[in-house]
């Protein structure tokens, strides 16, 4: 019989946040009631600065489960978090949307079955990963011009710096270097560096000796994450 689940998360102590869900299952109940914590995707659950995630929750239950209730709760400290609403989900399944306040590491699912008297008759455990990222991510272009010059000559950089965040805008401010590998060569070294100004753009410049490729290399900081641009290649001639 088709089951349909309503689910609440209301705050609790300790952290964990409470998920109940009620069906129209069997009119009979068994003494050998089985459910399980079938899936939780995705695993690791991944949450960006600024961001949320949802995970979903399927929940396995034999015919005699007239109700589940579903608590997540990160399995180190105590963290009491705030009341959220779920969207009205079928067949025992369930999701919990997460942000970057939420403590990142290890997490337990706990899934407790009650029969149509409200005695409890199975419960499973289940584990995943939450992991927070409090940086945000970034991009860095790079265009070096000319792509063919003559040896002793300048190469030009240009670029800019983005930073994601609803949308991708410049970040100024931000130190951005050039790295140069020589044809045939497998190691990078530095030739120019640059601060972003309004837009998050940058420019730069070094002398012409060798064909060789360019990228763009920006470190990040404790609130940005690192970045490097495409390669580009610039032939040199005598």
């Amino acid at each position: 019989m088709r089951k349909i689940a309503v689910g609440i998360i209301s705050a609790m102590v300790g952290g964990a946040m409470l998920v109940t869900g009620a069906g129209a299952a069997s009119a009979s109940t068994s003494s050998s009631a089985e459910l399980r914590i079938r899936d939780i995707s995705p695993n690791p659950v991944v949450v960006k600065a600024g961001g949320e995630t949802k995970a979903y929750f399927d929940i396995g239950a034999s015919r005699d489960v007239r109700r589940v209730e579903l608590s997540v709760a990160p399995v180190e400290g105590v963290h009491t978090m705030s009341a959220k609403s779920i969207r009205d989900l079928h067949n025992w399944r369930y999701s919990v949307a997460f942000n970057d306040s939420d403590p990142a590491g290890k997490w337990k699912a706990t899934a407790v079955a009650f029969d149509r008297a409200g005695k409890e008759i199975a419960k499973d455990d289940s584990f995943f990963t939450l992991v927070v990222r409090k940086q945000a991510d970034t991009r860095v272009s790079l265009d070096a011009d000319p792509s063919k010059i003559r040896k002793g000559r300048h190469i030009h950089f240009e670029g800019a710096l983005q930073v994601k965040d609803r949308r991708w805008e410049g970040v100024r401010g931000q130190k951005v270097n050039i790295y140069y590998r020589q044809s045939g060569s497998s190691v990078w070294k530095w030739v120019a560096s640059d601060y972003t100004s309004w837009g998050g753009k940058y420019s730069a410049e070094t002398r012409a000796y060798k064909s060789g490729t360019f990228k763009a290399v920006y470190g990040g900081n404790s609130k940005l994450q690192d970045s490097t641009s495409r390669y580009d290649y610039v032939r040199v001639y005598r």
